[in-house]
């Protein structure tokens, strides 16, 4: 199983404020929701369109594809031609999509509550489930995921869950509590790694104190900002990328981290990952068509053909990401202490993390301020 590095979960978060304002500059407020979308569905789509004369641009992070997609997919779907274009952030996905005019992009890789603040500005076609058959392979609980209940909007590719990745060799006491990193005992102390990403850094302080990851309540958030502050001079550091790099080589003990990002294969076998018994999230990265789309059925054509239990697998393989697609992961082989092993039902244990609109404004400022030098 191969491992890429790449920026995908990093800018999630932390474009959440260009994205209020990205959004906000498509035309303010919309009443679309994912409940109403399919029944107002715009276009009269054809099963049976003639796909050579259809072209796909598609938007994705570096790496979340297979090197030979373009090739393989052309050819199997016949279309006339195939485009990737990459993003690093979310943002600048959000960037391309939300500009005046036609973005040329037919299919579109952004997170859950991007993919929700798209649909709200009236942005996104909705998904014909007649036009992809492979539906059928996800797991049912792929559909309830509460940005979009029912797939109308969207169809997910990866998901997961943050959770504390640990030295199972170093520690003392096994992290079981958001408060191991945010109170920190003595023997971890210079020990601990948060990371920076808006809504990432509140979400231990958030659910240690029993509250929303979702909340926009402006008492909750400063005295999540207030665990954090108090946590921060017991800190090595933050960070969102090498953190299990820090972990292999003993420089830290414990860190906050994204599932697929916690080497728990490591050959060494002590590194492991716990979902704090407070709770966690779930995060999803998905795919959408643009309403601005020429080529709207190639583009639910490129989905199908993306949810085929052969293709859909190579996420979990080589990603490490777990898809939300039984056919594809009853196909994947699950290495010893991987963490592609955890179950559907205990994703959904977790809380969607969902747009907050303006209010995410909110979280920027708490990072800034949590994480500036003093």
């Amino acid at each position: 199983m191969s491992r890429i590095r790449f920026t995908r979960r990093l800018p999630a978060a932390f474009a959440a404020a260009g994205l209020a304002l990205a959004v906000a500059a498509c035309g303010g407020e919309s009443s679309t929701s994912p409940e109403g979308t399919n029944a107002a569905a715009a276009d009269d789509l054809k099963p049976n369109a003639d796909l050579t004369k259809q072209s796909i641009q598609v938007t994705v992070w570096d790496g979340y594809l297979p090197e030979e997609f373009t090739k393989k997919a052309k050819e199997q779907l016949k279309v006339k031609d195939l485009k990737i274009a990459l993003h690093a952030t979310n943002e600048d996905a959000m960037a391309k999509l939300t500009a005046s005019g036609d973005s040329g992009i037919d299919v579109a890789f952004v997170s859950g509550q991007y993919a929700q603040a798209l649909n709200e500005q009236g942005l996104l076609e909705p998904i014909h489930p007649e036009l992809i058959p492979n539906l059928a392979n996800l797991y049912p609980e792929a559909t309830q995921l509460s940005y979009d209940k029912g797939n109308k909007i969207s169809v997910p590719y990866t998901w997961g869950t943050t959770g504390i990745c640990y030295r199972t060799d170093l520690v003392k006491k096994k992290p079981t509590s958001w408060n191991d990193l945010l109170k920190p005992p003595a023997w971890a102390d210079k020990k601990v790694t948060m990371m920076t990403t808006e809504r990432w850094l509140a979400l231990p302080a958030l659910k240690a104190l029993g509250y929303s990851v979702n909340t926009d309540k402006d008492e909750e958030i400063a005295q999540a900002k207030e665990l954090l502050l108090a946590q921060k001079p017991h800190l090595l550091g933050y960070d969102d990328t090498t953190f299990g790099d820090k972990l292999k080589s003993g420089e830290a003990l414990m860190v906050e981290a994204w599932d697929g990002w916690c080497p728990t294969t490591d050959p060494k076998g002590n590194i492991a990952f716990e979902v704090p018994k407070e709770g966690s999230d779930l995060w999803v990265d998905t795919m959408v068509i643009m309403k601005s789309s020429k080529n709207k059925e190639a583009a639910h054509a490129l989905i199908n053909y993306i949810l085929a239990p052969e293709n859909h697998s190579w996420a979990a393989e080589n990603i490490n990401y777990k898809v939300p697609n039984k056919a594809a992961m009853e196909r994947v082989k699950v290495a010893k202490g991987s963490l592609l092993g955890i179950k559907p039902d205990e994703l959904l244990d977790g809380e969607s993390i969902v747009d907050l609109g303006q209010a995410s404004t909110k979280y920027t400022r708490l990072s800034t301020e949590v994480t500036a030098q003093s």
